[in-house]
């Protein structure tokens, strides 16, 4: 793995702090967030300045039960080639699922089984051979753990890279995530993997409240996580370090201090791991089965994180209910972002939160935040909501523009309903 040193994530809040930001190496974009044929002025300018920019995918899904989508697949290499990028990321997660169909629109652990691990792998196969670059995969942060499981999170990575040959994007703030809320020790993980397959590392900023630890990416790096990279480096020197920033984003005298740390801890790392083995191992000769019962076991756990369905046995319900409410205040903060005409509409972020809420509770998401901004919409506006005329003239026009429909009356409801129990 070539060295990439010391970068960013690139976001387009702060495009201009990171070009003047000394010493930069890299960046990290967020792969479904720029189109190949129009990429922003800001990175443009970071590609003619050498800068090196890796595409990182959220929304693959490779450790689902279904093979990975072909477009999606298409699309992240397109946006390899658009950046000259020496590799692509993504992780070991699962996003959604087909029976019933639902988006979680965050990243959820796999089942660390066996059965799992023959599915993940395929996929894998599957995206290598589809990508015109190396992949890499990076461990998740996560607040429930599933029942049964077979194997260790560094068993499950070190069998995942000698059966593929993929290699790894370790992230050391879902190290300590998982310490804290699943009581998993990083320092075991990290003995137990292949460091030799290290692509690279990200290191990020969280809070804890109330005994979970929340991996927020808009906090400052906290010691402890600075810990868990100072142990990564006395194992191994990593090709390159990432400071990842997603929201709140500090000034940008603090971003360049955090990543002087970053660089101190760098300069103290060990000898790089030696060169990566080929991938070796069984393929799965009918993955159709293990397909099937992943991707039911799967979508019990999303059904019930969404949809209010009954928690699967076995899995902790207090942690469930906890990551059920982190969903969806995420679905809500990421439709304040995409749609920031509804709070404004519906009188403030307060008002548009605490209906987007109870939205939420009855309406899972099953086909991305743009339509889930619209769906909520259409819902409000079938409920004769907002209650204030003038709003709802707003909401339907606003409706409207983006739909390319009539505005949805109470009827719509009714024949829904009736759709519904014909079905």
């Amino acid at each position: 793995m070539e060295r990439l040193g010391v970068g960013i994530g690139w976001r387009p809040e702060i495009a201009d702090a990171i070009e003047r930001l000394p010493g930069l190496d890299w960046v990290e974009v967020v792969a479904e967030n720029i189109c190949p044929g129009h990429l922003p002025d800001p990175l443009l300018r970071l590609l003619d300045r050498g800068v090196r920019v890796v595409p990182h995918g959220v929304s693959l899904g490779l450790g689902g039960g279904d093979r990975p989508d072909a477009q999606k697949l298409a699309a992240l290499a397109d946006r390899a080639a658009a950046l000259g990028a020496p590799l692509v990321t993504e992780h070991i997660a699962f996003v959604r699922t087909s029976s019933p169909v639902l988006e979680a629109g965050h990243l959820l652990p796999v089942q660390r089984t066996r059965e799992a691990l023959d599915v993940l792998c395929e996929n894998v196969r599957i995206a290598q051979d589809a990508l015109p670059v190396p992949l890499a995969l990076e461990n998740i942060a996560a607040l429930v753990r599933w029942p049964g499981e077979e194997l260790t999170e560094a068993q499950f990575l070190t069998e995942l890279v000698e059966r593929t040959g993929v290699r790894l994007l370790i992230d050391v703030a879902n190290l300590h995530t998982n310490r804290i809320n699943r009581g998993e020790d990083p320092a075991a993980v990290l003995d137990g993997i292949p460091l030799e397959a290290l692509a690279y590392v990200h290191v990020a900023g969280g809070v804890e409240r109330d005994g979970v630890w929340h991996d927020t990416h808009a906090h400052p790096v906290p010691p402890a996580v600075l810990d868990v990279l100072a142990e990564l480096g006395r194992r191994t020197a990593p090709a390159g370090v990432l400071l990842e920033r997603d929201d709140d984003f500090p000034a940008e005298e603090e971003l360049a201090a955090e990543l002087d740390v970053i660089r101190a801890a760098l300069d103290t790392a060990a000898q790089p791991a030696p060169p990566v083995a080929g991938a070796g191992g069984p393929a799965v000769a009918d993955p159709g089965a293990a397909r099937m019962r992943v991707g039911l076991e799967q979508a019990a756990l999303l059904s019930a994180l969404v949809a209010g369905t009954p928690v699967p046995e076995g899995f902790d319900l207090r942690r469930v209910r906890v990551q059920a409410r982190a969903l969806a205040a995420k679905r809500a903060d990421v439709v304040a972002k995409i749609a920031p005409e509804l709070p404004g509409i519906l009188g403030g972020r307060a008002p548009f939160r605490a209906a987007f809420l109870a939205y939420a509770r009855t309406r899972p998401m099953t086909g991305g935040y743009r339509r889930d901004a619209l769906d909520f919409a259409e819902d409000l506006l079938i409920r004769d909501l907002p209650a204030d005329p003038a709003a709802r003239r707003r909401l339907t026009a606003w409706w409207q523009e983006r739909a390319g429909a009539r505005p949805p009356r109470r009827i719509v409801r009714w024949a829904r309903t009736l759709l519904g129990r014909a079905a």
